[in-house]
């Protein structure tokens, strides 16, 4: 059956959002004391339109909008912020981080999470989380590894059909990439409350979201399991999915491209096992070496 109450409104066709957006864009000129010819001067943007813009009225392009942030020394990011302002020293600590190195970041990442993240490592330990590409084995490992531990396995992307009553590609048909990603966060969250101890495939995309992600990796040991892009696709032909035969240059061009901007994401992982040349059976064994004591 389908979820319709899962959701959110159209946001009256944007008219909402573009009143928000001139809101803020009202404020932030009010605190720095700009007037709006200043700010028209200073971004290149006409009174009367500025005046339109904060307005509700204006329907800016995002080039202009660009010009107007950097008038306002603000992101662009915080003019067309959906949801509400954040705390300042949540926006303070937001900068303090943007000025850290990536070693210090994960360092912060590590602390944070350690001191207010509320992890009971022993209940983390018992849900194993298998990340990666499609056709890296997280299928087939994981269902291996629940028999050998005695746990539950569960592939997050069939229960989100399950719950749903409808394919992924419905899904997507359906809702969208939002609207599916809003159905992953809660299937995941389920999942975590129905089941103490479990082995799962998460689906190749879930480190796109970051909240997800970041439940994912607080409460499960993670794995990223890892292959070839050559060997992700031989696999998943062989799984008896021919669309990436259609047009196989340009599908392995993207596969690698994807994997690429995933890489550094996977790799927050707490562990790593690579399948490529390896036997089933010894990529078992590899990935239960892995596995906290």
């Amino acid at each position: 059956m389908r979820d319709a109450s899962r959701e959110q409104p159209r946001d009256n066709n944007g008219i909402d959002f573009l009143q928000r957006l001139g809101d803020r864009v009202k404020e932030e000129r009010a605190r720095r004391g700009m007037t709006r010819k200043i700010l028209a001067r200073d971004s290149g943007v006409s009174e009367r339109y500025l005046a339109q813009l904060e307005s509700g009225q204006g329907n800016i392009s995002i080039l202009l909008l660009r010009e107007l942030a950097r008038a306002l020394d603000v992101s662009l990011e915080a003019l067309v912020r959906e949801g509400p302002e954040p705390p300042v020293d949540l926006a303070h600590a937001i900068e303090f981080l943007r000025g850290l190195g990536s070693e210090d970041l994960s360092e912060a990442r590590r602390l944070l999470l350690s001191h207010f993240g509320g992890i009971d490592t022993a209940a983390r330990n018992g849900r194993i989380a298998l990340i990666g590409l499609r056709g890296a084995g997280k299928s087939t490992l994981g269902r291996l590894l629940g028999e050998r531990l005695g746990v539950p396995f569960i592939e997050l992307d069939r229960e989100i059909e399950k719950s749903s009553g409808l394919s992924l590609s419905e899904i997507f048909d359906l809702y969208g990439q939002a609207g599916f990603r809003r159905q992953e966060r809660r299937t995941l969250n389920r999942v975590l409350e129905t089941h103490s101890k479990f082995v799962l495939a998460a689906g190749g995309s879930i480190v796109a979201e970051a909240g997800t992600f970041a439940e994912l990796l607080m409460s499960c040991f993670t794995v990223w399991i890892r292959a070839r892009p050559a060997e992700h696709m031989q696999r998943v032909i062989a799984q008896g999915d021919m669309r990436p035969m259609a047009d196989n240059r340009e599908a392995m061009a993207d596969l690698e491209r994807i994997l690429t901007g995933r890489e550094a994401l996977y790799s927050k992982a707490d562990a790593q096992v690579d399948t490529a040349g390896r036997s089933i059976d010894d990529a078992l064994e590899a990935l239960a070496a892995e596995l906290p004591a």
